[in-house]
């Protein structure tokens, strides 16, 4: 009865809600770095295809058709595999590749970083949405301590809500594999290699490896390289990071699993002991453990720390709700 007569009206903090600000997660539109992406793209590619147009007396190689020819140069030349099929002969056209070579390494970052993981991104979200709406799932009793192993346990983490990394490296490389795939059926059947030249060049194509004793030399070929170059090395480059994630996160459940089960010295008791009052508390003790086990810094606690003392105004050692509503926004 006390707390409910000093409590302010709800009206108020609704009021003091509204002008907060919002998550910076939640502002940024992943739809939009899509489409920036996308223009990204389209103009770089442009911009390859109307120099190498009027310039191709500048560069060396066999010749199909101009424009496809320029958009082969440019995916090639963005995604790093350099065949040297098609290369520059002149200064300036030489200066004008390392330019182009430079932009478009870190365009393919652009990429990556973005496009790809907005595509991973929601096709987690819709595998997590279809399992957690399966009706036969009671995912809560499966996820606990006492609950059996299932399929669903293997590829979910219910705790987290994402996909287990073993399930997201395991998608990666089926991409690859997928994409090596299709490279070798096409250069098999259109570039009328054979099949060992065929597994060949395209395990050497979307690896960006790229020696250049072979490449595609006909219309299609080159047309369907352009294509099929880009997905097919952003989806390598993409399984080679889940399966770095994946050794870092399995070292880090190693150090957290250490860290939470060894006995406590007398050693860690000065170390984890900030007040200095001889004993730790429960907050000590969760910072001490979060530090040894890597999650956080010491100059993270710090600005915690400072930003801290700046909402505590009154110098009490604790925030109140008269802080909160004359806190500055």
């Amino acid at each position: 009865m006390q707390r409910c007569k000093t409590a302010p009206a709800m009206a108020v903090m609704k009021d003091h809600r509204s002008h907060l600000p919002a998550d910076p997660d939640s502002q940024s539109d992943s739809s939009s770095l899509v489409r920036q992406a996308a223009i990204l793209l389209v103009l770089y590619l442009t911009l390859g295809i109307v120099i190498y147009s009027f310039n191709r007396d500048h560069f060396s190689g066999v010749e199909t058709h101009p424009v496809v020819d320029a958009l082969y140069f440019s995916i090639v030349t963005m995604c790093t595999i350099g065949y040297g099929d098609i290369a520059p002969t002149t200064p300036v056209a030489k200066a004008f590749a390392c330019v182009f070579v430079l932009v478009g390494f870190g365009f393919i970052d652009i990429l990556l970083s973005g496009v790809v993981n907005y595509v991973l991104d929601l096709q987690e979200n819709m595998i997590l949405a279809g399992i957690k709406a399966a009706p036969s799932a009671p995912l809560q009793k499966q996820s606990g301590g006492g609950g059996r192993f299932t399929a669903r346990n293997y590829i979910v983490d219910v705790a987290k809500g994402r996909m287990r990394i073993r399930l997201k490296v395991g998608v990666a490389l089926g991409a690859v594999v997928v994409c090596i795939g299709v490279g070798i059926v096409f250069l098999y059947l259109v570039e009328r290699l054979n099949w060992v030249d065929s597994v060949y060049l395209s395990v050497m194509s979307v690896t960006t490896v790229g020696y250049g004793d072979r490449a595609f030399t006909t219309l299609w070929g080159r047309l369907f390289a352009s294509v099929w170059l880009l997905f097919s090395t952003l989806a390598v480059a993409r399984a080679f990071l889940y399966l770095a994630e994946a050794r870092v996160d399995k070292r880090h459940r190693k150090i957290a699993n250490w860290a939470l089960h060894r006995a406590i010295t007398v050693e860690d008791l000065l170390a984890a002991d900030i007040n200095n009052n001889g004993f730790i508390s429960k907050s000590e003790y969760v910072i001490y453990k979060l530090k040894e086990m890597g999650k956080i810094k010491e100059k993270d606690v710090l600005q915690i720390c400072d930003q801290f003392n700046k909402l505590d105004r009154n110098n009490s050692g604790k925030i109140t709700l008269p802080d909160l509503l004359n806190t500055p926004l």
